[in-house]
């Protein structure tokens, strides 16, 4: 990902030749201030550029000089730190040309996303200053008509230093370690506008869905139109909208600008948009023409789709989100942008297919609010997304207890913040993925920004649910957010998860807003390429080093809960590999049980489960912390772990009371099913198999097939295995638990906002103890199409004693034994009794293959590796 950023950086243009009605710069020189004496020679003809160093749009300062081998690579080791981050202290100039043939159109610079304030300057013009351009997200559509000429013209932006404590802008808190240059530049477009007299901005569409018939909707285009000319004008602005043609004239003063309303347009049986896992995702168009004398003076789309989003409190005050009138459990994850804010939209596709290859429906961000084409994606693709401001940095230096680095605000600081409110509402409200707004994250905003939040929202047609924080903290308009930010953050074992009795826990009740076990110990393959082998050697060895690569934070950044709980469970590792695959276990047991409690318990009458955030579902660099999957699209334990708790259809232990339960979340009921339950000493032996019929509700709903009784002569650590069947008998669903005798232990008592402690741990060393199996290969084949590549293999525990394959890790390598990525298997991490079988299949793209097949390397707790070609 990184490279290909970097080679589009180096190779940009920086001369846009402006033809359309709105044109993205495609690319700027940069330099540090320290080396231009004169700001307004900056653009003014025939300045200088030599040793000025081209770069892509959307490129932050440090991303520029990595783009072009400033600096060795950032994600190894700690070389981040070698960065001199002096340099970044002054501002940085970024310069274009714009080449104009025709100048009989007016020209507009419309733009957000710089980090976070600049000047701007055209033709040697100061156009707006660093108090006019302040904030990330503010957005600003500057008419530069009167100062361009035909031919070239020079534009630069001198942006200066960005402060997250100081500004209302993009931080990186505890999540990553800050990069050295705070992340200053430009991380979206530079828009040049080009119109007649009238300008068409903010096109939307209002919709409103008939609940629960779905048969009926209403649509409400709007638009504003701007007479930008000297002179009173008098438009037709006409298009359509879902097809249906719309026109309005409007006589307008010179320089007024004016909000068009166009007749509600009704749609019977409309196509509604719904969560990937519920129903299809249509979009509608919007498309507008602004008219005057007969020439076409502005354009307007916009696509939007048709749907009705809610909220309420539950009896106990949880939020719960429905959909067109579908109560909906939210299975989310926090999602993190590259910490250099570099846009490589392939890679975000990547991510984005790994949260439905995950069954998750939902993703949190907390700031750092993407650029367009991703929420594009995210309509698409059915997934639900959760805006919001972010904490602990100067969106809450107004509200905060003084505990954290935001500073307090200033007069100047609230129609900053009201106009990112602006920007951002007026940027997302057609977005059907997008169901709600996060107003606050740790904190709740006061009287007066809550007003200024929620009159900018209003204005902006915003139909979605506000909520005043993701805490459990609340504001004077909105009242309770219904979320709550309890923790944990860092290791707790499987069984803290099913916790209802405490209201200072992240157990499985009311809306959770962030929260995880912990550590997110990447595969060997990827710690081999960020970390020295002297510092792999400190990562298995002293769980109480500080670790760069886990967290800036003092509270996070070593292993010491997770080190102890590895070894308190599964005994003291014997080296690197020991513990890497035994932090796997730890995690996939640990996630598992977090999405599969909240899933069991989103039907409960009292206090149910009604959302959780996974914290988080990806690291912006090489981490080992907060994470389902690492940087380089690697998947881990926990990758899998969620991966099996989300299937659609699924069959899951508890931990608290030791039931099994059958969760359906697709929309349909399902009957006839059977759950089939057996029980395994650790030498094999079968202790226990009971088998119940099963019908369960869709749309999120439960049925409890049975509960393992007490069972007389268990080994310390045993094995259960879980198998769902149609009535046919072919297996929907399939889960093994490795559990212990010995219960984990929490003192409720000593809870922290990060963790509970735990007391005594879960014997689970007996897994040492499994007797070697053998897992046999069966007709791999691999299959190109195109650019996309599928791998099939057919696995086989071909031992004659009684011990199963253990956990058996799946993965795709080129010839070098690397692994192919990104990747989605249709099961993996999985368990195989002597005589069982599975069929495994891996989709992936050619183009990261290479020309040669790959191979399927097979790794498992209990069996040698082996790597096997495929034909």
């Amino acid at each position: 990902m990184a490279a290909r950023a970097a080679e589009r950086s180096v190779h940009a243009k920086t001369t846009l030749r402006a033809t359309g009605s709105a044109t993205p710069i495609p690319g700027f020189l940069i330099q540090s201030s320290k080396q231009v004496p004169d700001d307004a020679a900056v653009t003014k003809p025939g300045f200088p550029t030599a040793g000025w160093l081209p770069v892509a749009a959307r490129t932050t300062v440090l991303a520029g000089l990595l783009a072009h081998g400033k600096y060795p690579d950032p994600y190894f080791s700690t070389n981040m730190k070698s960065i001199d981050k002096e340099q970044f202290t002054v501002p940085w100039w970024y310069r274009s040309n714009l080449d104009l043939t025709d100048t009989s159109k007016r020209t507009y610079l419309d733009f957000s996303g710089i980090l976070s304030r600049a000047d701007v300057w055209v033709n040697g013009v100061l156009v707006a200053d660093k108090n006019q351009i302040a904030g990330t997200y503010t957005r600003h559509d500057l008419d530069i008509t009167d100062l361009v000429h035909k031919g070239s013209n020079a534009i630069a932006f001198k942006i200066y230093p960005n402060n997250p404590n100081r500004d209302l802008t993009i931080g990186w808190l505890d999540w990553v370690q800050t990069p050295p240059d705070r992340n200053m530049g430009m991380v979206r477009d530079i828009l040049v506008r080009r119109s007649g007299p009238v300008a068409l901005r903010g096109a939307h569409v209002v919709t409103k869905l008939t609940v629960p018939s779905l048969d009926r909707a209403t649509l409400t285009a709007k638009v504003d139109v701007r007479n930008d000319s000297t002179t009173p004008v008098r438009t037709t602005v006409y298009g359509h909208v879902a097809g249906v043609a719309i026109s309005k004239t409007v006589e307008l003063a010179a320089k007024e600008k004016k909000t068009v309303s166009f007749d509600t347009v009704e749609l019977r049986h409309p196509k509604v948009w719904w969560p990937a896992q519920l129903g299809g995702q249509p979009m509608y168009s919007l498309a507008l023409t602004a008219s005057v004398s007969g020439r076409s003076s502005d354009v307007a789309r916009s696509s939007f789709g048709v749907r009705e989003v809610t909220s309420t409190l539950t009896s106990a005050g949880g939020r719960l989100y429905s959909i067109n009138g579908k109560p909906l459990l939210i299975r989310g994850a926090g999602y993190n942008a590259e910490i250099f804010l570099r846009w490589d939209q392939q890679y975000v596709q990547d991510k984005l297919n790994y949260v439905k290859d995950l069954g998750l429906n939902a993703i949190r961000l907390e700031g750092h609010l993407e650029p367009d084409e991703f929420f594009e994606m995210t309509d698409r693709m059915g997934l639900l997304v959760m805006p919001g401001w972010e904490c602990c940095d100067k969106w809450e230096g107004q509200v905060h207890s003084g505990g954290e680095s935001g500073e307090r605000w200033v007069e100047a600081d609230y129609p900053i913040a009201k106009a990112s409110m602006t920007g951002e509402a007026e940027r997302l409200r057609d977005h059907p993925s997008v169901f709600t707004f996060l107003i606050g994250s740790d904190w709740a905003p006061n009287e007066r920004i809550e007003k200024n939040y929620l009159d900018a929202l209003a204005a902006a047609d915003w139909q979605t649910p506000v909520i005043a924080s993701a805490s459990g903290r609340k504001s004077p308009q909105l009242g309770s957010g219904g979320m709550k930010m309890n923790g944990p953050y860092d290791w707790i074992p499987p069984n803290y998860w099913y916790d209802k009795a405490h209201s200072d826990s992240g157990g499985a009740w009311g809306f959770n807003s962030e929260t995880s076990g912990g550590p997110g110990i990447p595969t060997m393959d990827t710690l081999n390429r960020f970390l020295t082998p002297a510092e792999l050697e400190i990562l298995w060895k002293d769980p109480t080093a500080a670790q760069y690569h886990r967290s800036s934070s003092s509270t996070f950044n070593n292993f010491k809960l997770f080190g102890n709980a590895l070894a308190g469970r599964y005994g003291a590792p014997k080296d690197l590999d020991d513990y890497v695959r035994k932090s796997h276990l730890a995690q996939y047991e640990n996630v598992r049980a977090e999405f599969e409690s909240h899933a069991r318990n989103f039907t409960d009458a009292t206090n149910p489960s009604t959302g959780l955030i996974y914290w988080q579902l990806n690291s912006g660099w090489t981490s080992l912390n907060w994470q389902l999957f690492d940087v380089y699209l690697d998947q881990n334990g926990a990758y899998y772990g969620a991966k099996k708790a989300n299937e659609p259809l699924h069959i899951q232990y508890s931990y608290d009371d030791q039931s099994v339960a059958v969760i359906n979340q697709t929309p349909t009921a399902k009957n006839g099913l059977k759950a089939t339950v057996k029980v395994y000493n650790i030498d094999g032996t079968e202790k226990f198999s009971e088998t119940a019929k099963v019908a369960v509700p869709g749309g999120g709903g439960k049925a409890t097939a049975l509960t393992i009784p007490a069972i007389e002569g268990l080994s310390t650590t045993y094995l259960a295995k879980l198998v769902l069947t149609d009535a046919a008998g072919r297996e929907l669903s399939r889960n093994v638990y490795w559990l212990s005798t010995k219960p984990d232990t929490l003192d409720w008592s000593k809870t922290d906002w990060w963790y509970t402690p735990t007391t005594s741990y879960a014997d689970l060393s007996g897994l040492s103890n499994l007797a070697p199996a053998t897992v046999r290969a069966d007709n791999p084949r691999t299959v190109r199409s195109g650019d996309s590549v599928t791998t099939t293999v057919t696995l086989k525990n071909t031992s004659t004693g009684k011990s199963p394959a253990f956990f058996v890790d799946t993965d795709i390598v080129n010839n070098a034994g690397h692994p192919i990525l990104p990747v989605q298997w249709t099961n993996n991490a999985i368990t195989l009794w002597p005589g069982e079988s599975t069929t495994l299949k891996a989709t992936y793209r050619a183009s990261d293959a290479g020309p040669t097949n790959p191979s399927i390397r097979i790794t498992a707790w209990n069996t040698p590796t082996q790597t096997i070609p495929t034909p």
